[in-house]
């Protein structure tokens, strides 16, 4: 009988409620959350006793400066922790469960975020992670001196000098420099000790971090990335990837493709790990989940989801009228943000329908799951065994219910068919997901 491939399973945190757009509105959503911490560690602690691989935060430096009405009906961002100091604090409120964070390449110094990386490994003994992005918003280019995000492809080609000047950072030290031997008076071994001097096209450095290696050797690197630019940085620089596409056929290819890469960059794809993203609601039966789903998309203001798909079409709907098509002169030729959700949205304008029926009905591609633990397990399974990825990112619309449901029914299903972890088989991220611990670059290069 043929061994089940085991499943990776991490939990996106969007927004304290939830990730669906309406999960603040519910009526399980607690007030404060935003800026509880005890409330983001509850959570964290109840993926924990899921087994989950990994808890990330996403984010995004900078608030909405426009469009505030219905900004005022989707607080996206718009009251949260900075991301590092977050997981630091739950690092302290957890043992096993990996602790990922978005910090953009676009708007951050090399240094200092693999200082605070490599500091967050330390603290939590191997658990951090780095989601690699470029930022997708013209919000954040404005608090940081710009009135718009430079072009596509030169934020992802100052991303890839900046990955591997953080990764080259991460190696000043190596594994064995600080022995604190007091009879010689040596803290360090001076010979263990490599000055980076880099000088590139965009960045510039000459030092060395003052951290000793972390745990893990560097942090996990996590991207997401569908375009031409971010499969390539992914398979060149990522341990993780999240990606897939809105139907088991389109990851299928994407994972082929993706990994497909690898090769140019002397990786071998088993080095890669890549995540499906996908939103689950867990009922006792496929019509009451699908009940839970309805009473979130019923709450949904048209405000906001036209706000939601202008933005990642990459221009303001907001003049139109609601019940008329999209006019195609309003549609951009290409997009400067998120290249995948700009295509789904174009090819949905191409069928037709109304402004409403088009925001209302979008969901950035990333497929629904509703059903019992069976269904959800079935799903999960497939997509598995066909090779569509090696786990999955989840989007819990609601929190903290759609995740209790998940922890309660259908990991114990994963678990008891063979496809998921009964217990943490590593102390670090990169052990529990199976990822080899790099060896220091100096190391190596002295064979």
């Amino acid at each position: 009988m043929a061994v089940k491939r085991q499943m990776a399973l991490g939990a996106v945190i969007i927004h304290p409620h939830g990730t669906h757009t309406a999960s603040w509105l519910m009526p399980e959503a607690e007030k404060n959350a935003a800026n509880d911490i005890g409330y983001y560690k509850r959570i964290a602690q109840l993926c924990e006793r899921g087994k989950f691989d990994l808890f990330f935060i996403t984010d995004t430096p900078a608030a909405r400066t426009d469009h505030l009405l219905a900004s005022c009906r989707w607080p996206n961002f718009m009251n949260v922790f900075d991301p590092i100091t977050l997981l630091a604090a739950i690092s302290g409120a957890t043992r096993r469960i990996g602790l990922a964070a978005t910090v953009s390449t676009s708007f951050s110094e090399p240094y200092t975020l693999a200082r605070q990386f490599a500091t967050l490994d330390h603290i939590s003994g191997g658990r951090a992670g780095w989601n690699v992005v470029t930022s997708t918003t013209d919000h954040a280019a404005r608090n940081y001196g710009l009135d718009r995000l430079p072009p596509h492809g030169d934020r992802y080609e100052r991303a890839r000098e900046f990955v591997d000047v953080v990764k080259a950072l991460w190696d000043t030290w190596e594994d064995d420099a600080f022995v604190y031997d007091k009879e010689n008076a040596l803290s360090f071994l001076p010979e263990k000790f490599h000055v980076l001097d880099h000088k590139g096209k965009y960045l510039k450095v000459f030092g060395g971090l003052n951290l000793a290696r972390s745990p893990q050797g560097r942090p996990v690197i996590f991207q997401a990335g569908a375009s031409e630019a971010g499969k390539e940085l992914g398979a060149e620089t990522a341990d993780v990837v999240f990606g897939g596409g809105s139907n088991i056929q389109s990851s299928q290819t994407f994972y082929r493709d993706l990994k497909g890469r690898m090769g140019k960059y002397r990786r071998n794809p088993a080095e890669l790990k890549i995540l499906a993203g996908v939103s689950i609601v867990v009922g006792d039966s496929k019509s009451d989940a699908e009940r839970i789903w309805a009473s979130c998309e019923e709450k949904i203001h048209p405000d906001v989801a036209v706000l939601k798909l202008g933005e990642d079409l990459g221009t303001d709907l907001s003049d139109l009228p609601l019940d008329e098509p999209i006019p195609r002169d309003r549609v951009p030729t290409t997009s400067n943000f998120q290249t995948a959700f700009f295509e789904a949205i174009v090819e949905r304008i191409d069928q037709g329908g109304s402004l409403r029926d088009i925001a209302m009905q979008y969901n950035r591609r990333k497929p629904t799951v509703c059903g019992s633990a069976d269904d959800v397990a079935n799903y999960m399974e497939q997509w598995v065994a066909e090779e569509a990825c090696d786990g999955f990112l989840i989007s819990f619309p609601v929190l903290p219910g759609t995740l209790f449901r998940f922890v309660e029914q259908v990991v114990p299903e994963l678990q008891r068919r063979g496809l998921f972890k009964t217990e943490y088989t590593g102390e670090t991220l990169r052990e529990n997901l199976g990822l080899q611990r790099p060896a220091n670059r100096h190391v190596v290069a002295k064979g």
